[in-house]
């Protein structure tokens, strides 16, 4: 590396994330900050039925004003096992449940500045149930679409969400 690092602080908690800044030198002298979003990760389901549809989820997102189509996802909790949030989410927002899981991989959803990971999984055999959502989740859809449909809303435009297309790309290179 051709830095050292001078100071590092915390500038914020939060419930999210939290807001780290350092501050570096340079191996020429000269001085940089970076900004980081500390992020404690979390998982992501390509739940597929038993006709091969896949079910995501249409949801508000905030910081977009907007409703996106993803696949089910949450945040770790402190320590938690990415496999045990993964089931949580697959059951808290689709009410589904499965004993069938397989992990696909993981992603570093935005390197530059954010620490989050993603753990993918795949489950199959699901089981139909309730579904337990947060306070922000009560207006979630449950939708079901094919592969091919997945990938024509991915590729139009209507699907932007990156976990989803990350999670979309492993399951079909899993399943093939």
């Amino acid at each position: 590396m051709n830095f050292k690092l001078i100071k590092s602080e915390i500038l914020f908690r939060g419930k999210v994330f939290d807001l780290q800044v350092d501050e570096l030198e340079y191996n020429t002298g000269n001085r940089g900050i970076r900004e980081i979003a500390v992020h404690p990760g979390g998982a992501v389901v390509v739940p597929v039925k038993n006709d091969g549809k896949i079910v995501m989820v249409r949801q508000f997102r905030y910081p977009f004003q907007k409703f996106f189509l993803e696949l089910p996802a949450g945040k770790l909790d402190k320590g938690e096992d990415p496999l045990t949030c993964a089931a949580r989410e697959l059951e808290e927002e689709t009410g589904y449940s499965t004993g069938d899981i397989v992990k696909l991989g993981k992603i570093s959803t935005t390197p530059g500045f954010c620490t989050e990971v993603l753990h993918i999984y795949l489950t199959r055999n699901l089981k139909e149930g309730r579904h337990n959502r947060e306070e922000g989740e009560y207006g979630m859809e449950i939708l079901e679409f094919s592969p091919q449909e997945i990938e024509e809303k991915i590729i139009g435009g209507n699907i932007i969400d990156a976990k989803t297309i990350c999670g979309i790309f492993m399951a079909k290179g899993y399943l093939s």
